[in-house]
């Protein structure tokens, strides 16, 4: 039978204590603000341990989000790409200012719909929110099944109807002498990554952590470990005449990078090339979709052998450049046959 005794709590509130001691079972103490809501609790953790059901939850009742989130940042950030990394910390100090002090157990979906509004209140946009909750929703993956706590809720979900949606995909190409003008103004360093980009599809971070090792100038192709994509998938990138040729151009540094600029040094100078050449409304990321338009456009590669070389998740990410498609389409329907590669 449980003991619920009646003690002095902070700020000289009155606060419930419910103790319950079991052989074979490890005590388990609760605090509550009622003498109702500590009967309630310990009648049901003894219902649950007459029937072996019972699990010990403590951990996840004294375990905050914050804590929670310092053993993330130690355990499994690390693991990820550089440039992820690096993005994550500013997820994970948004997460800890609005979140942190709640107990991973009591932490519900209703809460995290109030972070939501709240974020979205100071400024936050979707595809902002989106990489702070896939954050959230993967540490709660992490606990239940890495750190002993298989009994937590994950509230992610829980929150759907609040989640903002997923921002349509940026349309922006390079359009008239955009693609010389940027290879102009930037510095020899910066050209090569733009000329790369444009010739690989490759992302900016998986561009700044390629290194040498990770390159087969001879089989004309480089490796992507599953760390170093944003999908955390590894995938194998060809290499086209004009990315072999980027590649050659480049001197060998002795500590093993490619290019030799982290992320935050090609987002400076992308910013010093704009507004070099008073080109506007053009991110660096659109050089990746340029790139796999470009795939649609001049290529007779299928989709499935241009998603291996993006890397996108399914083929339905890749649907909104089909339309680019239609004239080969055409005259396959006309009876031709597929172009040969070169």
């Amino acid at each position: 039978m449980a003991a619920i005794r009646k003690r002095p709590g902070p700020r000289g509130k009155t606060v419930w204590q419910a103790q319950i001691l079991r052989l074979g079972f490890k005590p388990q103490y609760r605090t509550f603000d009622t003498r109702a809501e500590a009967g309630a609790w310990a009648r049901r953790v003894e219902g649950e341990m007459d029937a072996g059901s019972w699990r010990d939850r403590s951990e996840g009742d004294r375990t905050t989000l914050a804590e929670a989130l310092q053993r993330y940042g130690l355990e499994i950030t690390p693991r990820k790409a550089a440039s992820t990394a690096a993005r994550e910390k500013w997820k994970v100090a948004h997460l800890r200012a609005g979140l942190g002090k709640v107990a991973l157990s009591r932490l519900t979906g209703q809460d995290v719909a109030d972070y939501i509004r709240a974020r979205e209140r100071q400024g936050a946009g979707p595809s902002t929110l989106i990489g702070e909750l896939n954050v959230l929703g993967h540490l709660f993956v992490v606990a239940r099944s890495a750190w002993g706590m298989p009994y937590l809720v994950n509230p992610v979900p829980l929150a759907k109807a609040a989640r903002p949606k997923v921002p349509g995909g940026r349309e922006r190409r390079l359009v008239d002498d955009e693609e010389a003008r940027l290879l102009a103004g930037a510095s020899p360093e910066l050209g090569a990554v733009i000329r790369f980009a444009l010739a690989t599809a490759m992302r900016r971070g998986e561009i700044a952590d390629l290194r040498w090792e990770q390159v087969d100038l001879a089989r004309r192709g480089l490796t992507l470990g599953s760390v170093k994509t944003k999908t955390r998938t590894a995938r194998s990138v060809p290499l086209s005449p004009a990315a072999l040729e980027v590649l050659r151009s480049i001197p060998r540094r002795i500590d093993g990078s490619v290019f030799g600029m982290s992320t935050n040094a090609m987002k400076l100078a992308w910013q010093r090339v704009m507004r070099k050449t008073g080109i506007t409304g053009l991110h660096f990321h659109d050089l990746r979709h340029e790139a796999i338009s470009r795939l649609f456009e001049d290529t007779d590669l299928d989709v499935m052998e241009i998603r291996a070389i993006s890397g996108h998740k399914t083929l339905q990410m890749l649907a909104r450049y089909t339309h680019l498609r239609t004239h080969r389409l055409a005259d396959r329907l006309a009876g031709m046959g597929r172009v040969a590669q070169q």
